[in-house]
């Protein structure tokens, strides 16, 4: 007889009794613990209630209980989560996909820690290098001047003497007395010791090199000799003001000095703030510790690198009067071996280099850009420069935002901002093989362990590919919830609850066995690991699936099914069974659709591609894949999108290396770029605004008999504008409290209890629902309710064939996930469908699986299909296998991420692709297909 809900130890188990948030149904479970439990089912089946509004909502309430009166003030009003009880709960740990830093300087080093223990390794044993002679620079300290004095044989005679010092507005006599007064006799005028009284007597001027006697002795190996000898070293880097000289009478003569400096140039000493861009101290002088500037653009500057020097690559240099920079150049090139007829994009570095700083023979384009600077006042020059000026890396720190002379500072011969700039797959190999000496090892073994370890969980969850001063909010929702879980790793916390959301998101099957590994290490270190997910290589994985359904919405919130994945049965009422026992699958197409026009983009070297050919069919459905890292999204977003966006006059940003785009993309009369950032720009917008339903709805409401006795306007059913909204909330139904020490409150709004509207508004009724209850409602709801209206149905059932009619009409678009904001968007097109037969539309889509359960795929297919029937073009980038195998035509990258990525792997059907052997893609592919 199975044990009832009650019966479960909540030492073993987290128990959860009637949980009703949201939409699940008096839902009992026990998760067993310290295991990998994963939570599947349909999008809005009620997953990421249980996980994220049940489960961590109480682990962090149970958290704030435990801390002052201070942050407990608010605990009152930190709403508990609908349920019975939840007994066995661990803290807890949630790391969502939602990049959660819009701070302009995080990066992935800061994030993940790795920064902080790499700025402590070079303060205590970085070696500071002179960029003068190269020679490391160094200061002496006493006992290095007292080890040299007793190298020398006993009984050889000495002298210690300081520099002296003539303080500004004093004459050499006043300098002098005060010497005497201080108890010195002697001083050493150019090398010939004098008494100082003597000297006062004569006339004296500040030609002369003067030195105080400060001791003489002669060296002996006991311990007073050694003491007087520190005593009187010490004495003469005070009065030397860091400088100290020994004469070993017959020998040789020495100086030395305290100082931290070398070939004249006094540096700064090694310390943490020396190495931290997060304050004034250590940052950038010249980007104030953002790594970009408002500079002179190179690739402004040289348009098209296919030229060489002689042909007109430099556009600046084109012009009859400025050709006169370049004549010499091109005359005197032979003389320094300069290819001026090779194409600049296959000079070497150190050539394009002395491009910019010329030499001898020419001056480069950096003098160049400063004439121009230096006669900024006639708008001739003005208006040239503003031609060639962008945002750019800066150039004083490449772009990494530390000072410069933080680069003199070196381990193996490599600066902190040389390794900032390295993959992390290549910064670990450095880290592994680093070779220190004795001393340097004992300071900095435990602290090359942290590194290296992180370094390595970087790795294996995939992201061996970014380096540590890329951005933080250029990372995907995916990526960021891999640092988040990389960094949880290095910490190796114990004893804790971990909520992960869909972390295989944006990883190639390849690397999903690689999250795996790290998901099990993360449990077996003692941790219970619980996630959310559809992919069925983590389900397999698991200790247990929970299977929350059947369905979506109202449909959803039970408990269809929890044991091991091997015990599912196909033939039940749950989809993720169906699916994974293959009694219902997303079936291959009938037939590949045939095109016949294309475009090509030509020369892509952005980042880490190689200068490939991309040729991209129109009016089919392409897939992109290939291994993260590989330079899909560098394809797409940084050349593809920018470039024929620009033809089009939809983009604005600058666009990624390549040559250019040839082929039919005229026929393209509109470019989409369908991502997953939040719909809207507040969090007001919501589903039903942005598909265009509302402004029905609100004018059905001002029709009714009540709006036109009190004069209601459309407007005054609006949440956006001053009327009919509450005032307290300014429409949002939630109140925001800051909260100093952890995550912003969002409670719900005292005045409006959450309705978002004033109460005359809500009395307004339409078959016996105010606009709050209309907004409540899910959109699957909306259809039936509004079943008689057809202008507003037609608006709101694209929502509904993407998989999102669990959704409701007002949800806010911050609890929306990137996948269902991307459904949202896509619904947006496909209810404009086809309204202009002329437009030729490329939808870009990245990763529109985020976030899909199997079933929910096959409804998204389906939607992509119907917007390539409309005779547009769809353009996706991919992982997912089912998605993949759908495509009329694929383009995989690779073969691996990073540095070993940037190539074209193959371009054509996906029955030939899954011939191939020794690529990642097909591999998998093969498994669908044949």
């Amino acid at each position: 007889m199975p044990k009832t809900i009650d019966q479960y130890d909540p030492k073993d188990y987290i128990v959860i009794k009637g949980a009703r948030v949201n939409n699940l149904k008096n839902l009992d479970v026990a998760i067993p613990r310290d295991k990998l439990v994963v939570i599947t089912g349909l999008s809005g089946s009620g997953k990421s209630s249980l996980a994220f509004d049940t489960l961590f909502a109480e682990g962090q309430r149970k958290y704030v209980e435990s801390l002052s009166s201070y942050a407990r003030q608010f605990l009152g009003r930190m709403e508990k989560p609908e349920v019975d009880y939840i007994k066995g709960v661990a803290p807890a740990i949630a790391i969502e996909q939602k990049v959660s830093t819009r701070n302009p300087r995080s990066t992935v080093g800061t994030t993940t820690e790795i920064y902080d223990y790499m700025k402590l390794l070079f303060a205590r044993v970085g070696i500071t290098y002179s960029p003068v002679s190269g020679e490391p620079v160094k200061k002496d300290s006493v006992t290095d001047v007292v080890d040299f004095i007793l190298s020398h044989e006993e009984g050889t005679k000495l002298m210690i003497s300081a520099p002296l010092q003539i303080t500004k507005g004093r004459s050499v006599e006043e300098e002098l007395k005060i010497l005497l007064s201080k108890g010195y006799t002697r001083v050493m005028i150019d090398g010939e010791t004098g008494f100082i009284e003597d000297l006062l007597e004569q006339k004296l001027t500040k030609k002369h090199q003067f030195e105080i006697l400060i001791d003489r002795a002669v060296v002996k190996n006991d311990e007073d000799t050694q003491f007087r000898l520190s005593d009187s070293v010490q004495t003469a880097f005070f009065e030397g003001e860091g400088h100290c000289k020994v004469t070993m009478v017959g020998h040789e003569t020495r100086e030395f000095s305290d100082l931290f400096e070398l070939d004249g140039i006094r540096f700064e000493e090694p310390s943490v703030n020396f190495f931290s861009f997060n304050n004034p101290y250590g940052a950038c002088r010249r980007c104030e510790g953002f790594g970009r500037i408002l500079g002179i653009d190179p690739e402004m500057v040289i348009p098209d690198p296919n030229l060489s020097v002689y042909e007109g690559a430099i556009a600046p240099w084109r012009s009859e009067t400025m050709s006169r920079w370049l004549d010499p150049l091109l005359k005197n090139g032979i003389r320094f071996d300069f290819p001026i007829h090779r194409p600049v994009n296959e000079l070497t570095q150190e050539e394009y280099q002395l491009l910019w700083t010329g030499n001898e023979y020419f001056e480069g384009l950096d003098a160049f850009f400063q004439h121009l600077e230096a006669k900024t006042h006639k708008i001739q020059f003005r208006v040239m420069l503003s031609r060639y000026r962008g945002r750019t890396a800066c150039p004083d720190c490449r772009g990494t935002r530390l000072r410069k002379d933080a680069s003199y500072v070196k381990i193996a011969d490599r600066s902190i901002a040389d390794l900032v700039l390295m993959p992390v797959d290549q910064l670990s190999r450095f880290f592994e093989t680093i070779e220190l000496s004795a001393h340097q090892q004992k300071v900095a073994k435990r602290i090359l362990n942290e590194i290296t370890n992180r370094l390595n969980y970087l790795e294996q969850v995939g992201l061996g590919y970014l380096t540590l001063n890329r951005l933080t909010n250029t990372l995907s929702g995916g990526e960021f919830q891999r640092i988040k879980l990389a960094t949880s790793l290095g910490s190796a916390l114990v004893g804790s609850m971990y909520i992960l959301d869909e972390p295989s998101i944006g990883l190639h099957p390849r690397d999903t066995d690689r999250l795996i590994e790290v998901l099990v290490h993360l449990r077996n270190l003692g941790n219970s690991v619980i996630v959310v997910e559809h992919e069925e290589k983590v389900m397999e994985a698991a200790d247990e699936i929970i299977d929350i359904g059947p369905a979506a919405g109202v449909h959803g919130g039970e408990l269809v099914y929890q044991g091991r994945v091997d015990q599912l049965n196909g033939d039940s009422n749950s989809f993720t069974a169906r699916y994974i026992k293959g009694t219902e699958e997303i079936a291959l197409p009938k037939n590949r659709r045939k095109w016949n026009q294309s475009f090509k983009i030509e020369g892509a070297r952005e980042n880490n591609l190689k200068n490939i050919d991309v040729e991209i069919p129109l009016g089919v459905l392409t897939v992109i894949t290939g291994v993260s890292g590989s330079g899909k999204s560098t394809l797409v977003k940084k050349i593809l999108y920018p470039g024929i966006g620009k033809m089009l006059g939809v983009a604005g940003e600058a666009t990624g290396k390549h040559d250019k785009i040839s082929g039919d993309y005229k026929k393209i009369t509109q470019i989409e770029f369908v991502d997953q950032n939040p719909i809207g720009k507040s969090s007001r917008s919501n589903p039903v605004t942005y598909v265009k339903a509302y402004d029905g709805i609100r004018q059905l409401f001002s029709e009714q008999p009540m709006s036109k006795n009190n004069g209601f306007k459309p407007a005054h059913f609006s949440f956006n504008v001053d009327g009919g909204r509450c005032e307290v909330c300014e429409g949002e139904g939630t109140v925001t409290v800051e909260m100093q020490f952890m995550a912003d409150l969002h409670l719900e709004c005292e005045n409006c209890r959450g309705k978002r509207f004033k109460k005359e508004i809500l009395e307004v009724k339409y078959q016996d629902k105010d606009i709050s209850e209309i907004l409540d409602l899910t959109v699957e709801e909306a259809i039936d309710f509004f079943a008689d209206k057809p202008g507003i149905v037609n608006k709101i059932k694209p929502l509904y064939d993407v998989g999102l009619g669990y959704v409701k009409l007002g949800q806010s678009s911050n609890s929306l996930s990137g996948g269902e904001a991307q459904r949202v968007k896509l619904a947006s097109f496909l209810g404009k469908g086809g309204s202009h037969k002329k437009d030729h539309v490329l939808f870009i889509f990245d990763e529109p699986t985020t976030g899909l359960h199997f079933h929910d795929i096959k409804k998204l297919l389906d939607a992509l299909n119907a917007l390539v029937n409309q005779a547009n073009s769809v353009l996706i980038i991919e992982h997912n296998m089912e998605i993949v195998k759908n495509a009329d035509w694929i383009i995989d990258l690779g073969p691996e991420g990073g540095d070993g990525g940037g190539e074209l792997c193959f371009a054509g059907l996906p029955e030939e692709m899954a011939k191939l052997e020794n690529n990642h893609t097909a591999k998998y592919l093969k498994e669908k297909i044949l």
